[in-house]
C-alpha cells in the first residue's frame, strides 16, 4: 500500500463518523417530507445539546483508558440542586439574588461544584486505592441517584428562574444560546485534549500508562484531574437540563449514560483508551439526535431508536477493531 493510499485511508476512518452523519441527513432529507429545512436542524442541534456536553467528559476519562458510569447521575443531582434552589414551584425554594443575573453564575458553579466533587472521590478512589473504575463509578451512579431520590422525595421543581432560563428561550441564528454552550465547549476541550501538554498527556496515558510515567508524566494527579472534569463537565450538562426543562424531576436523565456511551464510541473514540478526539464524539452526538428527530417524524416507535442505536454501537466497535489492526499492519 503506497502512502498516499494509506493516508486517505485513515482519514476516511478516522472521520467515517462525518461521512455517516452526511450521508443520514441526505437520505433523511429525501425520504422525509419537510426534514429538509433549517428549523428541523436547528432541533437537531438543540436536542444534541445536553447528551454532548456529558459525552465530553464521558469521552475524557475513556480516553485516559478509564471509565465512569457515574455521570448520568450527577448531572441529575446537580439538575435537581440547580431547581430545587432556583425554582418557585413544586420543591422549588424560589431563591431570589440582586441582581438577577447572578443566579446564572451561582447556579452554574453549584451544578459544577456538585459534580466536581464526586469525580474528585471517584478519582481518588480509582487511582490512589487502585480500585477499578467501572465499579467505582458504577457505585456512584447508584448511590447519587439514589440520593437525588432522598433530596426531591420523589417529587419535582418547576417554573425556574427566568434569568436562567434564558439561556433555553434565547436564540441566536436560529438555534437557543443553550445549544450554542454545547458547541463552545466542544471546540475548548477540542482544543485542550489536542493543543495542550495536559490534554496529550491523558492521551499518553491512554495509550499506555506506564510508558507515560516513565516519560515523567504526573499520571496519579492527572488521572485525578480527569475524573474532576467528568464530573464537573457532567454537572454543567445538567445545568442544561434544568435550562432546557425549566426545573427537574425525581428521574431526569434517565438513559443520557446509554446515549452518551453510544455516541463516544460512535465517534471514535476506542474503549481501550488512548485514541479518540471529541470533534468526532460532537458528530456521533448529531448522527444519534438526526436519527431520533427521523423516527419522530416518521411517527415510529421508540423501540426504533434503541435497535438503531445498538447497531451504530456494534458497527463503531467493529470499526475501532478494524483500525486497530489496520494500524498494527501498517506500523
Amino acid at each position: 500500500m503506497s502512502p498516499r493510499t494509506r493516508k486517505i485511508l485513515e482519514f476516511l476512518l478516522n472521520n467515517l463518523v462525518w461521512l455517516m452523519l452526511v450521508v443520514v441527513l441526505a437520505l433523511f432529507s429525501a425520504l422525509i417530507p419537510n426534514y429538509f429545512q433549517l428549523g428541523i436542524f436547528a432541533n437537531i442541534i438543540e436536542a444534541s445539546s445536553v447528551l454532548g456536553v456529558m459525552s465530553i467528559g464521558l469521552a475524557i476519562v475513556i480516553i485516559t483508558g478509564h471509565m465512569d458510569l457515574s455521570v448520568e447521575s450527577v448531572a441529575a443531582l446537580s439538575a435537581m440542586a440547580v431547581s430545587i434552589l432556583f425554582c418557585s414551584a413544586g420543591i422549588g425554594l424560589g431563591y431570589k439574588l440582586s441582581p438577577e443575573w447572578l443566579m446564572v453564575p451561582v447556579s452554574l458553579a453549584v451544578a459544577c461544584a456538585i459534580g466536581a466533587l464526586i469525580g474528585f472521590l471517584n478519582g481518588v478512589l480509582v487511582v490512589k486505592l487502585k480500585m477499578s473504575a467501572f465499579i467505582i463509578t458504577l457505585a456512584s451512579f447508584i448511590w447519587v441517584r439514589g440520593l437525588v431520590l432522598a433530596v426531591s422525595g420523589g417529587r419535582s421543581a418547576q417554573d425556574l428562574a427566568p434569568a436562567i432560563r434564558w439561556f433555553a428561550v434565547e436564540r441566536l441564528f436560529g438555534i437557543p444560546l443553550s445549544a450554542w454552550i454545547a458547541i463552545a465547549c466542544f471546540l475548548i476541550f477540542s482544543i485542550m485534549m489536542t493543543k495542550t501538554p495536559f490534554g496529550r498527556h491523558l492521551i499518553m496515558i491512554g495509550g499506555n500508562e506506564t510508558a507515560a510515567f516513565r516519560a515523567g508524566i504526573p499520571v496519579k494527579r492527572n488521572l485525578i484531574i480527569a475524573f474532576i472534569m467528568a464530573g464537573a463537565i457532567a454537572g454543567l450538562a445538567g445545568w442544561l437540563l434544568s435550562v432546557r426543562t425549566s426545573g427537574a424531576t425525581a428521574n431526569l436523565g434517565v438513559g443520557l449514560l446509554f446515549n452518551a456511551f453510544a455516541a463516544v464510541v460512535i465517534g471514535g473514540v476506542s474503549l481501550k483508551g488512548g485514541v479518540g478526539a471529541l470533534p468526532g464524539v460532537y458528530a456521533g452526538v448529531l448522527l444519534l439526535s438526526a436519527i431520533n428527530t427521523a423516527i419522530n417524524l416518521m411517527g415510529l416507535p421508540a423501540t426504533y431508536t434503541q435497535v438503531i442505536h445498538g447497531l451504530l454501537v456494534l458497527a463503531a466497535v467493529l470499526l475501532d477493531t478494524f483500525k486497530q489492526r489496520l494500524h498494527q499492519r501498517l506500523a
